[in-house]
């Protein structure tokens, strides 16, 4: 299933009401039981001359195991992220970022992601702590 932005989500990352946004779509695969996006980002999220800001890169990784949490059905915050960096993932370089879920403790979900390249290299990892939050209740704060 695609997980196309939606038009009235304002989210920097993956939202579609966000005119300066990336407004990321990934791929839900149920059997497999992860959350896939592909991507080729250009210059505008640089950091150093020629390869993907850190910030950016933790973004990616934040958005993809953020969407883990849709095999549970729960809205979800982070509440804790860690990144790895391994290899410098240059601009318009073709990559693949994938998140799953590893473990739930009650309100508590923890998913891992990672970025590959096209050979399949890890360039960074991610472990993340989301919480299920009540959807409607968040929004009236």
């Amino acid at each position: 299933m695609r997980l196309d932005p939606k038009p009235e989500n304002p989210c920097f990352g993956c939202g579609g009401a966000n005119a300066r946004g990336m407004q990321l779509a990934f791929e839900q695969n149920d059997e497999r039981q992860r959350i896939v996006g592909r991507f080729q980002l250009g210059d505008e999220y640089q950091g150093g001359s020629g390869f993907l800001h850190g910030g950016i890169i933790a973004l990616l990784l934040d958005e993809v195991m953020g969407k883990a949490s849709r095999f549970y059905g729960e809205h979800v915050v982070t509440a804790d992220l860690r990144v790895e960096y391994l290899r410098p993932i240059r601009v318009d370089q073709e990559i693949v970022v994938e998140g799953f879920v590893a473990r739930r403790d009650g309100r508590q979900l923890y998913h891992e992601g990672e970025i590959r390249n096209a050979a399949g290299n890890v360039l960074a990892r991610g472990q993340g702590r989301f919480v299920i939050i009540d959807r409607e209740k968040y929004r009236k704060q």
